[in-house]
């Protein structure tokens, strides 16, 4: 049984590592992200809730060169020498069977197999929402582990899915490449919207 506590905040140093002082990170230091990092990445970004714990994410770390030869093909041109660079990239995927495993992840809701299965639309619009939630929280739980990251949308999914999801099941969402970034190659940062420019509170 969950014990009741006292809820508090996390210091202002750690919301400016999660947040204020966060950067995208286009250039890495020859620095590695061992196998235990990543493991230590994983178990925290797991736990974070998706809609009735159906977690569709799937993730491919790449880390070899070999492995980084294959993904080359699959990045746009921009995209190619950062990537190449990183001491990680994770291929972040998006299960569209998820339901398959709701006796496991979900008892609670076992019943809603049938709603997917007979809306394709909805099981889609669900697997593609938890997922990509599911990648921010990746990003964060980096970020919290002194790690550096750089997320990117750029790359040819047809050929990423042939090479690292080849069943058909599982589509590609977005890559993040991750390690220790080099500050030169931070860009200034761009403006954000205030409160009052997108947000109402009725």
């Amino acid at each position: 049984m969950l014990q009741q506590t006292t809820r508090q905040c996390v210091s202002e140093h750690c919301l400016d590592i999660l947040f204020r002082e966060a950067r995208t990170y286009y250039g890495w230091l020859p620095k590695a992200v061992s196998d235990a990092q990543l493991r230590e990445l994983y178990e925290l970004a797991r736990m974070p809730p998706t809609s009735s714990n159906i977690s569709p994410q799937r993730i491919v770390f790449v880390v070899s060169q070999e492995a980084k030869e294959r993904l080359r093909p699959g990045l746009k041109p921009g995209n190619v020498d950062k990537t190449m660079a990183a001491p990680v990239t994770a291929i972040l995927g998006i299960d569209s069977r998820f339901f398959d495993h709701l006796e496991r992840l979900a008892p609670h809701a076992v019943d809603k197999r049938a709603g997917y299965l007979s809306d394709p639309d909805l099981a889609a619009r669900a697997a593609f929402r938890n997922a990509t939630l599911q990648g921010a929280y990746l990003l964060m739980a980096a970020r919290a582990l002194g790690l550096d990251c750089g997320p990117m949308s750029g790359v040819l999914h047809d050929v990423v899915d042939a090479e690292f999801f080849p069943g058909g099941e599982v589509r590609s969402n977005f890559l993040i490449n991750i390690g220790h970034g080099d500050p030169a190659s931070v860009r200034p940062r761009a403006a954000r919207f205030d409160f009052d420019d997108i947000c109402q509170i009725l």
